[in-house]
């Protein structure tokens, strides 16, 4: 499990705009993410602030639930299947699914629920996706 990163996704309108902003409020780099609509904070220790555009295939989060930790699993080949070979073991371990596993064009990403219901995405990119 230690090759598993954690992250902080906020979904934004203008993932690029609110990616400067939190960049020079915490006085951190800010780089390019999966895609235009992907920025990532770099908060050196303390993990990345993954800013993003929604897919559309999916509806924006509402305010105040537009934060949640994002766990980002090492690069791999056939990013899908990976993911539902894991889900299983999550939701053993309390989670809930809130929406199915699904292709995107970064990689596969499930968004689950804990056992208090609080979103928790959980990505697994491609191997050339690895920032």
């Amino acid at each position: 499990m230690s090759s598993i990163n954690l992250s902080w996704v906020l979904a934004a309108e203008d993932p690029q705009r609110l990616a400067r902003f939190y960049a020079a409020l915490l006085g951190c780099p800010q780089r390019d993410g999966f895609s235009p609509s992907h920025c990532i904070v770099d908060l050196g220790g303390a993990g990345r602030l993954e800013i993003y555009r929604p897919s559309r295939n999916r509806p924006f989060p509402q305010r105040g639930r537009a934060v949640a930790p994002c766990l980002r699993l090492p690069p791999m080949d056939g990013p899908l299947e990976a993911l539902q070979q894991q889900l299983p073991t999550w939701l053993a371990l309390g989670a809930s699914l809130m929406e199915p596993a699904r292709q995107e064009p970064f990689g596969a990403e499930v968004w689950l629920a804990d056992p208090e219901g609080n979103p928790v995405l959980m990505v697994q990119p491609f191997p050339r996706a690895s920032t």
